[in-house]
């Protein structure tokens, strides 16, 4: 079968770019407690342009990128497990070590799939051998491309939502930074719960697109004053923000404390901008509280996909490329910020499974 791998160059993290290089490997046998999975298809997360940077942790030359798959299950490590899954379309929870616990991964060790000695495997190859435990079955009413699109940032949306906003029907959301995966998954999960959503974009057209999705209103942050339109934009029986979900950090604080109720929320999963979040006095005086919020546990990913399946919700796409040959065209995709929503790759076609 073929896999995709980063291949070992010369160069100091950060102006390091490892090329890609396509493996052969042998059909992994599945063990006992375990599926064989003929992925159909697989999609990039930031970790993976990170990777190819040596910006990443753990970076490991011989093991498969991506983290985000979905695929058909085509044998089983046993005959129960085989009579469960068989045929069956799931896709694979992207991280390891973290089962329930609201506060953070039980055993200290937690990992994300694809490109790394923590997790030693990936989704961008023809089949992975993955445990029984850790697949959901693809909600129905979504595409193979969608399902593909589904896993990292939609784990990642949920908790920041869900367990660490709490965001609840009535509220006021803001979403900083529409357009990227997690953003955008987080804008439609707080629709789907009844929120109000509101956005900003340095583009105006990913405004409009993140209205179409749900959003009630947005302002460009390249506006020295982004965050008085916003305040003007607010509804007079609601004139406050309940919860910021960002994942840049910068001055995201100074600049929604003002905007944010009594006791309000700023979650935080990604910083973007700089490793440092500056909290401040009036913050502190305002009692908003401060969260950070990375990846999520598997129970929160069976939630999120339970929220998909019954708000019939659909990840949004932004560029699709077809064999695992063409995946560099998503990275130089991704560097230049062009996408609104994920990117995918397709590596093999539903009607095109091999019978092992």
């Amino acid at each position: 079968m073929k896999a995709v791998v980063l291949q070992k160059t010369e160069g100091k993290p950060g102006q390091v770019y490892y090329p890609l290089k396509t493996l052969n490997l042998p059909i992994p046998t599945p063990g006992p407690n375990e599926l064989l999975i003929q992925i159909l298809a697989a999609a990039l997360n930031h970790k993976d342009l990170f990777l190819r940077q040596h910006l990443y942790p753990g970076v490991d030359f011989g093991i498969p990128l991506l983290a985000d798959g979905v695929g058909i299950v085509v044998r089983a490590g046993t005959p129960e497990l085989e009579k469960q899954w068989q045929g069956k379309r799931v896709i694979l929870v992207p991280g390891s070590g973290w089962k329930e616990d609201p506060d953070g991964p039980e055993t200290g060790n937690y990992a994300t799939l694809g490109g790394t000695k923590f997790f030693p495997n990936g989704t961008l190859q023809e089949y992975i051998s993955f445990p029984a435990t850790d697949v959901e079955l693809a909600p129905l009413h979504l595409s193979t491309i969608e399902a593909a699109a589904l896993p990292l940032c939609g784990l990642t949306a949920y908790r920041a939502t869900v367990t660490k906003g709490h965001v609840t029907a009535g509220q006021n959301v803001l979403v900083t930074g529409i357009g990227g995966g997690v953003a955008l998954s987080v804008l439609q999960f707080a629709v789907a719960r009844g929120a109000t959503v509101f956005v900003t974009s340095s583009s105006e057209e990913k405004l409009r697109r993140a209205k179409e999705l749900g959003a009630s209103t947005g302002v460009n942050y390249r506006d020295a004053d982004w965050d008085e339109k916003l305040a003007q934009l607010l509804p007079k029986s609601r004139p406050y923000l309940d919860v910021v979900i960002d994942g840049a950090g910068g001055d995201i604080v100074n600049r929604t404390t003002g905007l944010l109720k009594h006791g309000g929320v700023i979650v935080s999963y990604g910083l973007t901008l700089g490793p440092q979040l500056p909290f401040s006095v009036k913050a502190m005086l305002k009692n908003i509280e401060m969260c950070g919020s990375t990846m999520g546990s598997r129970k929160e990913f069976a939630d999120m996909v339970g929220l998909v399946r019954n708000k019939q919700i659909h990840p949004v796409v932004s560029h699709v490329v077809h064999g695992m040959n063409n995946v560099d065209e998503l990275f130089e995709i991704m560097k230049k910020a062009e996408n609104f929503g994920k990117l995918v790759v397709t590596v093999a076609e539903e009607g095109d499974l091999a019978r092992l």
